[in-house]
């Protein structure tokens, strides 16, 4: 396997982790500046306030694309595993 074929390799499974990740964290980050705009004007500084919605985001956000994400996920593997003998020899 040359230094090539291990790079690509690395560019093509970031390139899938930053689009499985994209949107947890998209969700994280936007509920967690509405949260922290609401507690701001409210002037509420409790820290149950964001993480409990938060968490209860991410997880709502898990079990609704769990489909795509598992769909994502086969199709690199089967494309993976499909290329397997270009990268041993």
């Amino acid at each position: 396997m040359t230094p090539d074929q291990v790079a690509e390799l690395l560019r093509q499974l970031t390139k899938e982790a930053m689009i499985l990740a994209a949107p947890l964290l998209i969700a994280a980050v936007l509920l967690s500046f509405v949260l922290s705009l609401v507690q701001t004007l409210t002037s509420l500084q409790e820290q149950s306030l964001t993480s409990v919605p938060r968490l209860l985001a991410i997880g709502a956000i898990l079990l609704v694309g769990m489909p795509w994400f598992l769909e994502r996920l086969v199709t690199y593997t089967e494309c993976l595993l499909g290329d397997f003998r270009r990268f041993l020899g």
